[in-house]
């Protein structure tokens, strides 16, 4: 580490906070990465690794732990927040009680503010409104970034300068980091994903194979891309990393907690059965009721989104929720999502 290495907060020591609080301390920055359970942080400390999400995997030189937000906010250069959504907006009001003239703050959360479906940026405007913002974002295993594996993100900044630093801040031989100013486009697509890999675990499980798996994340992108241009996003941000490629990382590895939650359905468990069994954040539960209440507000198709919605929340079977998306009439598939086109299997 050097002398004047950046002083980086990372807030949120799960699985994906711990990943990137590694790779930043391997880049050279003093890291201190906070969780909430003091008991875990101790335990973190004596390990040496975090036993609990990354286990094996030694934490790096230049990554310190505390359970202290206040001390940790106070000597930080720089704040990345890696919480579940549900409990972004609390952590960023406490960062803005500490710091209400932080000069940038970025986060790595995926999902909606359940409390008011918005996005997250939309969240810390509200309590740090003359504070710089930038969100990471992209298709990524925790445990792949913790060993080192190679991997490409993408940083969308509300100011350049801010975005570049923090992509400098991360990007290594192993990873890569692309930047961008589509906010909006970057988190509909990193949260609306978690949804269509719930699906399509629900299709793995129920062995429809792998025609229906491709049909599902295509048709599955083009409800994302809908939902994102009616929030504020850009077409091409979903054709990037943050759009196709988390979809497809997603919907087809069963390193994925909402993949795997899918096949746990499937195979006849109910959500909080499969939810105890994964004993970790499943963002795409909540995302799910969240697109359900927007795009009803926007009026915007997601069949899919509605299907998986009902699965999760009203108690729908699994397989009638397929055969609900199945017997939807034929229609042309088109791929001006713009204009809200209908398509092969999910009206997209």
């Amino acid at each position: 580490m050097k002398r004047d290495a950046p002083k980086i907060a990372v807030v949120g020591a799960g699985s994906w906070g711990t990943a990137l609080a590694m790779q930043l301390a391997r880049h050279g920055a003093a890291v201190t990465l906070w969780g909430h359970d003091p008991d875990e942080i101790t335990a973190l400390l004596a390990d040496g690794e975090n036993r609990r999400y990354l286990p094996g995997i030694p934490l790096p030189a230049g990554l310190h732990a505390s359970a202290d937000l206040a001390a940790t906010i106070a000597a930080a250069d720089e704040m990345l927040v890696v919480v579940p959504s549900h409990a972004f907006g609390a952590v960023v009001r406490r960062i803005a009680e500490s710091a209400p003239e932080l000069h940038s703050l970025s986060w790595a959360t995926k999902g909606f503010d359940p409390a008011s479906n918005r996005l997250l940026h939309e969240v810390a405007r509200d309590a740090l409104p003359h504070t710089r913002l930038a969100v990471v974002s992209g298709p990524t295993f925790a445990m792949e970034v913790a060993r080192g594996l190679p991997t490409a993100v993408t940083v969308a900044a509300t100011d350049n300068d801010h975005g570049r630093r923090l992509a400098g801040y991360l990007h290594g031989d192993q990873f890569r980091v692309y930047t961008a100013d589509d906010i909006a486009g970057v988190e509909v697509g990193g949260a609306t994903k978690n949804v269509m890999a719930i699906a399509a675990g629900i299709a793995d499980g129920l062995g429809f194979g792998a025609n229906a798996r491709a049909a599902l994340i295509t048709r599955g992108l083009a409800e994302i891309t809908r939902l994102g241009l009616a929030l504020g996003g850009r077409p091409d941000t979903f054709m990037g990393l943050t759009g196709l490629g988390d979809l497809t990382l997603t919907c087809t590895d069963n390193q994925s907690r909402n993949r795997r939650l899918g096949l746990a359905l499937a195979a006849g468990q109910s959500v909080a059965q499969a939810r105890a069994a994964i004993g970790q954040e499943v963002e795409g539960i909540g995302t799910a009721r969240e697109v359900h209440q927007i795009a009803a507000r926007l009026g915007v198709d997601m069949p899919i989104s509605e299907q998986t919605y009902r699965v999760l929340h009203e108690g729908l079977d699994p397989k009638q929720a397929v055969i609900n998306l199945l017997q939807r009439d034929p229609k042309p598939e088109r791929t001006d999502v713009a204009n809200g086109a209908d398509g092969l299997m999910d009206g997209g």
